[in-house]
């Protein structure tokens, strides 16, 4: 089968872009929101640096990646370049360090353990405070990652005391088969609840390719989008 030429790439691309930026006016309208209330983070998970260019030529400024190695690997072809990354993914402590120095935003912190080992990190890099979301579990599952709700204050109070981490805000996932809105609503109070200890923490990070438009009803702030824009996942080239 022939390769796609980057100018019929950079097409699909950008039509991909088009709808789902119309998904979202659509969402807000109906939300009676504003469209420029939310960031839309692009998922590059497994496609090669070269989507990530060619999106950046498009107006793509933030991207997300769920793996501390593949994010490194296309920060070293100068993918991340101009543009900022978001490791959307769950990050083994052994990684923290590695992650503390690449990512722009982290959105998957759920332990005490992660948030020190990503302050030491970044305390290493000589940086400035790492912005970091708090997953919060929806449904209890342990595999799925995600604070347990009767942590979560813990959780915060941990974030609060590193002077390297910058607490902006959480992030959830539905829990497998249930109605999104219901999950993202649910997620939006316990937002709240994190505000009421750090009231800077304004990021909501919820939807995806399938659910985007639950997630504008219930407020969030950052789509994580990935499929409805690249396409079906390959394995990374």
């Amino acid at each position: 089968m022939s390769e796609v030429s980057d100018a019929d790439r950079q097409a699909d691309l950008q039509a991909g872009l088009q709808a789902v930026w119309r998904r979202i006016t659509v969402a807000c309208e109906r939300a009676e929101r504003e469209s420029s209330q939310i960031s839309l983070i692009v998922v590059t998970k497994t496609f090669p640096a070269s989507d990530v260019r060619l999106l950046t030529g498009l107006g793509v400024r933030e991207v997300g990646e769920n793996k501390v190695q593949e994010a490194q690997a296309k920060a070293d072809e100068g993918a991340f370049d101009g543009i900022r990354l978001h490791l959307i993914g769950q990050v083994q402590t052994n990684k923290a360090a590695a992650a503390a120095r690449l990512a722009d935003v982290v959105h998957s912190l759920d332990r005490p353990k992660l948030a020190r080992a990503l302050a030491a990190g970044r305390e290493r890099a000589g940086t400035a405070p790492l912005p970091v979301l708090v997953q919060i579990s929806l449904d209890g599952d342990p595999a799925r990652g995600g604070v347990p709700r009767e942590a979560l204050a813990d959780l915060v109070d941990c974030i609060l005391q590193q002077p390297a981490l910058r607490l902006a805000g959480v992030m959830g996932v539905p829990p497998r088969g249930a109605e999104p809105y219901a999950a993202f609503t649910d997620l939006a109070r316990l937002a709240a609840q994190v505000r009421e200890q750090a009231p800077e923490a304004s990021m909501l990070s919820a939807g995806m390719s399938s659910d985007l438009e639950a997630a504008v009803r219930a407020g969030a702030t950052h789509l994580r989008v990935g499929s409805a824009i690249l396409g079906s996942r390959p394995s990374l080239r």
